[in-house]
């Protein structure tokens, strides 16, 4: 089994993928949903890392620096970084935001490794729905330094329309702020391994196809 299939496993098992019908923020009403909430052991967060890790590795995504945005995006980075080391011997600096700028002791904007011109950054986060925490950081990140953004890991890709666009959210990241975003798996990833058995759940298919022919994106 690859690590695509050992991770849909992984979320299935862990409770962060469900099936059923769920009200998104976006008013949408999908059949399925990623409720990264339920993690919330140690375990559970150091194979998230590696599952990132094996990710970076399989789309050879260089980095010197992960970033994680805060607050969920912290923990996602620092098992990323450990993984990376553990698994693949590639030993990279972490680096998070405050939600508010530090005015005492050491102050600042970051957390962990500072941002440096030319240093080679991934962001790594959860999922992406509208690409928000993406056009949040990017300021911050290149206001700090002339950064090189070389790609930004999320867990699942919807694969879906964001609001008020033909594109996803993933494909506008590219388009209008040139960062190219890697996800561990797609719907179209999810939709095959409920075909093959992998996961329980192959009845709920023709929702998900259902859903995906009013919002899916073209890719």
């Amino acid at each position: 089994m690859g690590y695509k299939q050992e991770f849909i496993r992984f979320l299935a098992e862990c409770g962060v993928l469900k099936f059923g019908m769920f009200q998104l923020k976006s008013g949408r009403i999908a059949p399925y949903f990623l409720n990264a909430g339920e993690y919330k052991t140690g375990a559970q967060i150091k194979r998230l890392g590696e599952f990132y890790a094996d990710c970076m590795q399989e789309n050879k995504v260089e980095a010197e620096t992960l970033f994680g945005p805060a607050y969920k995006g912290v923990p996602l980075a620092l098992s990323a970084a450990v993984a990376l080391y553990e698994k693949y011997g590639k030993d990279v600096n972490f680096c998070f935001d405050r939600k508010e700028v530090k005015d005492h002791g050491e102050g600042g904007m970051f957390v962990g490794k500072q941002p440096q011109s030319g240093e080679k950054i991934v962001i790594i986060e959860d999922v992406m729905t509208s690409g928000k925490a993406l056009k949040e950081v990017l300021p911050k990140l290149r206001g700090a330094a002339n950064v090189n953004i070389t790609g930004m890991i999320i867990t699942v890709d919807r694969m879906e329309k964001a609001l008020g666009s033909e594109k996803s959210a993933v494909q506008q990241a590219y388009e209008e702020e040139g960062v190219k975003v890697y996800s561990i798996v797609t719907i179209q990833d999810i939709i095959q391994a409920l075909q093959e058995g992998v996961i329980e759940g192959k009845e709920h298919i023709p929702a998900i196809n259902k859903y995906l022919a009013e919002y899916g994106a073209k890719y």
